[in-house]
């Protein structure tokens, strides 16, 4: 049983950190620059780029989804975030590079004080260090938090054709997946009204024209989905909207069918992907557009200034109407669910059929894609995609908080262990995401209060009523804080925003320390508190939640919103001490397990129906668990 949409081959190559950081600094040392940017992004900022832009893993061997490097002559500094601070250490040559932490040394600070020491071998005392970036990789909103950093008595930022591109022979073809119409059906909203409210919002704000860079963006505004990317529908194009005509998108018409294009040309005026500067240029004179600082490139901007128009800083328009889910996006959300959670729970069954130390990270995760894909088929539907590679960790391999199993990494599920399996579905009718961790034997007495401890955290989410107004940084230490009283935490957010058949980490939504965005009626989120012990195993619980509309609680004097949770699928029985759980939480546990054996039981075989009948046994706190 071989997966189709996910290979396990090593993608990272850290040994050849010396050779390549050679390769570059000569190349510096050609354009005279004192350092070079590389950051982990494409020309649209996407999460996951395709694999041609991939720079800063062919460089470092690091293929975290959040990273950056800085290299100077002397220092080659790797920046990543609390969920790689482990697997970081695995990939890179340490060597050939040092590891600071994104958040709190992000590359603006660690550069403010490299600029101040003055002490590169490679610069006299006397002249501005010069740092070498590539504009269409570097957001405006980036170049200007570097700016305002950096003296710019010291240091001189230098635009430049992307160096690594020079010396990496064998990059990957840039990508030329086709295009598909979303169906309305799905979509809820012909993409011409979509268009129309779109140009009715920019006429309130006195604009003519925007410019939207964010593939995810343009697909949902124009109910198309592309294959550009790894995982996520979507295709690289750019779209210029002007309130008294067309839109302008720029699309390669390659990827277009005879129908797609005849579709686009009726809401667009189409123009190939690498004349958007040249449009702009003619465009822009003497005009005003509206952009994206976060999500525009500097080589954008470039233009536009250098064609006497302005760019007005606004956040992208499109994001928060595609993060409100409407009545037919949410209801195609719960009929992937209800697929999806056929699927995992018939993989649960299957994994707990085997016999311990029989099977390794690989084999479960050929298992889950094929459960996904011959169900999809059964409810006459289909498994598009995955929504990103399954992170399918055993034991000590699941305390990587993003781990990806490979032929070199794969590990035997072995007995009186745990296992943690993250993985997702990309279906038409919406985007799925669950974590399950699972015991292997009998679990170790600690990792069973560790898991308690996160469900504590999960159902405090779930049952969460908050008023009008809260943000996701408001609810997030009630993930964390039964976990705190035991001082444990986890190094990543509680939740991120959901796309519907788009990508699986979407804004601008989400729960963590740092958001500031307003839940609203509609918005889909995780739920994914977590605990890792290194080098013994790793627990997260995650479903997904659908934010609902403020309702009128008895007694009180607010109306509050509140969580409907899509995911279906038990949760570990034997990873849980009932007796560490209050009432409210038993009764939470409980009613969401029944609620998963009415949904899932009709469409089980009788064998799966009776492990699912004992899976979901209701807990109380005078009975022994299954764990005891």
């Amino acid at each position: 049983m071989q997966a189709k949409f996910q290979d396990f081959d090593s993608v990272s190559d850290g040994s050849k950190g010396a050779e390549r950081l050679a390769a570059l600094r000569k190349l510096m040392l050609e354009e005279e620059l004192d350092a070079w940017l590389v950051p982990h992004a494409d020309s649209h900022q996407n999460e996951y780029p395709p694999q041609n832009e991939w720079r800063l893993a062919w460089l470092t061997g690091f293929t975290g989804s959040a990273g950056y490097c800085i290299v100077t002559h002397d220092d080659a500094i790797v920046f990543v975030d609390g969920r790689y601070t482990f697997q970081v250490t695995k990939q890179i040559d340490m060597k050939q590079f040092e590891i600071r932490d994104l958040l709190k040394c992000p590359p603006h600070k660690w550069l403010q004080q490299w600029a101040a020491s003055r002490q590169d071998k490679n610069q006299k005392p006397a002249e501005k260090r010069r740092i070498g970036f590539d504009p269409w990789l570097t957001t405006i909103a980036a170049k200007t938090l570097f700016l305002k950093s950096l003296d710019d008595r010291q240091t001189e930022f230098v635009a430049t054709p992307n160096l690594i591109d020079s010396i990496w022979l064998d990059q990957p073809a840039s990508p030329a997946g086709s295009v598909s119409i979303q169906n309305q059906k799905f979509s809820g909203v012909l993409a011409a009204d979509k268009i129309r409210s779109l140009k009715t919002e920019l006429t309130d704000k006195s604009a003519t024209l925007c410019l939207l860079s964010d593939p995810a963006s343009i697909a949902w505004l124009f109910n198309i989905r592309g294959s550009d990317t790894p995982h996520t529908p979507l295709t690289l194009a750019y779209a210029i909207i002007r309130t008294d005509e067309f839109p302008l998108l720029f699309i390669d018409k390659h990827k277009l069918s005879y129908e797609v294009e005849a579709y686009l040309t009726q809401l667009a005026d189409l123009h190939p992907y690498e004349n958007l500067g040249l449009e702009l240029a003619k465009l822009i004179k003497n005009r005003e557009i509206l952009t994206d600082f976060s999500r525009t490139s500097v080589a954008i901007a470039d233009v536009v200034t250098g064609n006497s128009g302005t760019i007005i800083k606004n956040i992208d328009p499109v994001l928060l109407p595609r993060a409100i889910k409407n009545k037919h996006e949410i209801e195609g959300s719960r009929q992937a669910h209800l697929r999806d959670g056929v699927a995992v729970t018939k993989f649960l069954y299957w994994i707990d059929q085997q016999p311990a130390g029989s099977i390794d990270e690989i084999a479960a995760v050929n298992q889950l894609e094929c459960q996904r894909v011959q169900t999809a088929k059964r409810f006459q539907s289909e498994l598009k995609d995955i929504s990103f590679d399954s992170i399918s960790g055993a034991g000590a391999n699941g305390a990587i908080i993003h781990y990806r199993v490979t032929h070199d990494s794969n590990a035997v599920l072995q007995n009186n262990s745990l296992y943690l399996i993250d993985s997702g579905g990309q279906y038409e009718d919406g985007t799925t995401d669950i974590t399950r961790t699972i015991a292997i034997g009998s679990p170790p007495r600690e990792a069973i209060k560790d898991f308690t401890l996160v469900l504590k955290g999960h159902i405090a989410i779930a049952l969460a009523r908050f008023p009008v107004g809260t943000r996701g940084v408001d609810l997030d230490s009630f993930a964390r804080s039964a976990l705190w009283q035991h001082g444990r935490d986890f190094a990543h957010g509680t939740g991120h925003g959901i796309g519907s058949y788009l990508s699986v980490h979407e804004g601008p939504q989400s729960i963590s320390r740092r958001s500031q965005v307003e839940l609203e009626p509609g918005m889909i989120l995780s739920n994914e508190p977590g605990f890792y012990r290194d080098g013994q195993w790793g627990i997260r619980i995650e479903n997904l939640i659908l934010v609902k509309k403020p309702q009128k609680i008895t007694g009180g004097n607010i109306d509050v919103m509140g969580f409907e949770t899509l995911s279906l699928a038990p949760i570990d029985l034997r990873l849980i001490d009932s007796s560490m759980l209050e009432k409210s939480e038993l009764h939470w546990l409980n009613a969401y397990h029944g609620w998963v054996k009415q949904q899932l039981s009709p469409h089980l075989t009788d064998d799966e129906v009776q492990w699912l009948e004992n899976a979901t046994t209701p807990l109380s706190r005078e009975l022994p668990t299954a764990s005891a």
